[in-house]
């Protein structure tokens, strides 16, 4: 699709207030209380308040919204927590034959996940076939249809819009034959079918900390480009949460939108950062976007314009390649990534379809966002760049398989 400009959608910061109220109710319940109404007057005392605020300027009214939004950045950058996912689950379902299908291996995140995925289905002594689509329409239906007539006991789908490709995959429903996922839809979590679980970090949490670490970094203001990818809703849910969370802080505008194929990035975005650099000029101060391989392109032409390495600071909402890790180490204009946690999900697919094969449900377990920066990228696999959890998740699973 050519490049555009998506309109702003309505609203103010829904993810900030949706994060903030998910912890103040498991505050409360832990304490045995049952939630509270205020009285009439204190209503109205609240609603007159909220007046007198819309009154104020932007900056003095974002004071306190500024602070919040450094506490959720805080909390994602921090180092990772102890390991939050499943403990028990049916033992390893031996010797199965699991076709994956790879929507472009030219993508870091894809490549990260299947690689990891092939490291613990040794552990079970699966025999994996790979299917690559290659990041075209004509790719995804001769991987599927190879796959299918491989006869597999499973299918791992890595990448691809699962919505997209229900046809092809009903097949393999109709056959009996399991499905799980990465990054095939734009929520994570549990799926009604047929593919049974998107294994993801939550992409609105995910891209919320991205615009959040812009809007902190930049103190309240930002000149703002993002780049997506409307081929895919989970790259739209992204590029939405933060056009949502931009359109409702005063100091920030946003200055376009861009949408881009992914699988086309090396040739259209050199030309789109030329234009916008000559366009924007010093009103550019922040570019995001849904991935990092937009910047393996961006970065070039910001050189070659002669654009200081921290006069536009980027960031991104996914995967955490290693080129991301490398120019954030070396504070060469990228300043963050909200790295997805590449080899841990590739375990937890095998775990969610060795429950399948089990006859038991999958886990829903949802790996938190985190924030990668220069402070904190020596921890947590950032020495290897990449974001690799040092919570024992490959022990966890090898004691639940019991192939430990």
């Amino acid at each position: 699709m050519d490049t555009c400009t998506r309109p702003l959608p309505g609203g103010s910061m829904p993810s900030i207030a949706r994060m903030r109220a998910g912890l103040f109710r498991r505050f409360m319940k832990a304490r045995g209380h049952r939630g509270f109404t205020l009285p009439a007057l204190w209503r109205l005392v609240v609603a007159l308040v909220a007046l007198l605020l819309l009154a104020l300027p932007p900056l003095a009214r974002s004071q306190g919204s500024l602070e919040e939004m450094a506490g959720i950045v805080a909390e994602a950058s921090a180092r990772a927590a102890p390991w939050q996912g499943p403990v028990d689950g049916p033992a390893g379902v031996t010797g199965r034959t699991v076709a994956l299908v790879t929507e472009d291996l030219r993508n870091g995140g894809v490549l990260g996940v299947a690689r990891a995925v092939e490291e613990a289905a040794r552990e079970l002594r699966w025999q994996l076939r790979l299917f690559d689509a290659g990041g075209t329409q004509e790719g995804r239906r001769k991987a599927l249809a190879d796959a299918h007539g491989g006869k597999p006991d499973g299918v791992i789908l890595i990448g691809s819009d699962a919505e997209a490709l229900r046809l092809a995959l009903e097949a393999f429903a109709r056959r009996g034959t399991p499905i799980v996922g990465w990054h095939v839809a734009s929520q994570a979590g549990v799926m009604p079918g047929p593919v049974r679980m998107n294994v993801s970090t939550d992409p609105v949490d995910v891209a919320t900390v991205a615009a959040l670490a812009a809007i902190v970094g930049g103190r309240g203001e930002a000149g703002v480009v993002i780049f997506t990818d409307s081929r895919f809703k989970i790259a739209l849910a992204k590029s939405d949460a933060m056009l949502k969370l931009f359109s409702g802080c005063g100091g920030c505008v946003v200055l376009d939108v861009h949408d881009l194929p992914i699988s086309r990035a090396a040739e259209r975005v050199p030309a789109v950062v030329r234009e916008m650099l000559a366009r924007h000029g010093e009103r550019l101060t922040h570019m995001l976007a849904i991935n990092d391989i937009y910047f393996d392109y961006a970065v070039p032409e910001m050189i070659r314009a002669g654009v200081a390495s921290d006069r536009i600071a980027l960031l991104s909402a996914g995967d955490g390649s290693a080129a991301a890790f490398l120019r954030i180490k070396a504070g060469a204009y990228q300043t963050a990534t909200v790295a997805e946690p590449l080899s841990l999900h590739g375990w937890q697919l095998v775990d969610e379809l060795n429950r399948l094969f089990a006859g038991r449900p999958v886990s829903g377990f949802i790996a938190p966002a985190h924030l990668v920066t220069r402070d904190n990228i020596a921890y947590d696999g950032g020495q290897r760049f990449v974001y690799d959890p040092d919570n024992g998740y490959r022990d966890i699973y090898r004691r639940i398989w019991k192939t430990d």
